[in-house]
């Protein structure tokens, strides 16, 4: 998300195109944030709201509005889609452990609350996979859409304001610091994904074998 706020701000060429996206835009890029083929940068859709409700602050609920009816359309696509394909879609995309990962989620703490906690959640927590499991396990849609529509309008409301409250502060910071910030970030990016490395590929499957040799 930072990465993308930084080359967002570093540009006038791209902010004059960004603010001439406008509500329409936002609905497109929430589209296709949850797209179930394909997905839009991280954060970008957060990222857009911020910068669109800080420039006109009288239009922060409109932002936030068109940001939440693309989401839930393109979450609501993608639900579909997996009610039609299967767990085969889900393992396919996300890989069996996520996928089993998400099946856990619903079994403690059922599909409506992790639905709608799920869209509360900014990047990089996976919630499109959470939306694919939905419609594998044919979640009814009346319950669906209501954990949706409360998760992210509450999400981009929350998103929209602080851009209308603290946007020109985020901005202006960025503007004047962004080329440290931006190499502390993929240092930060570099580092977590060493230590992820490390941990699926050599601690996790160890602790799994000696679990396994105790039994």
């Amino acid at each position: 998300m930072l990465t993308i706020l930084l080359l967002m701000v570093s540009g006038k060429s791209v902010w004059k195109w960004i603010r001439g996206l406008g509500g329409p835009g936002l609905i497109l890029l929430g589209l296709a944030d949850n797209a179930p083929f394909f997905s839009a940068p991280a954060g970008s859709v957060d990222v857009l709201v911020i910068l669109l409700a800080s420039q006109s602050r009288e239009l922060w609920g409109y932002y936030a509005l068109m940001a939440a009816v693309g989401e839930i359309a393109g979450g609501y696509l993608t639900y579909r889609f997996a009610e039609k394909t299967g767990e085969k879609a889900l393992e396919k995309k996300f890989g069996k452990q996520r996928a089993a990962q998400v099946y856990k989620w619903f079994e403690k703490r059922g599909t409506g609350l992790v639905v709608m906690v799920g869209a509360m959640l900014p990047p990089p927590f996976p919630f499109t996979s959470v939306l694919t499991a939905a419609g594998i396990v044919h979640y009814p849609r009346n319950r669906f859409l209501p954990c949706l529509f409360v998760g992210r309008s509450v999400r981009f409301f929350a998103v929209a304001y602080l851009g209308r409250a603290y946007g020109q502060q985020i901005i202006g910071f960025f503007s004047q610091y962004y080329r440290p910030a931006l190499y502390v970030l993929i240092a930060l990016a570099i580092v977590s994904g060493i230590v992820a490395l490390v941990y699926f590929k050599w601690y996790k499957p160890r602790a799994q074998r000696q679990d396994g040799d105790r039994d």
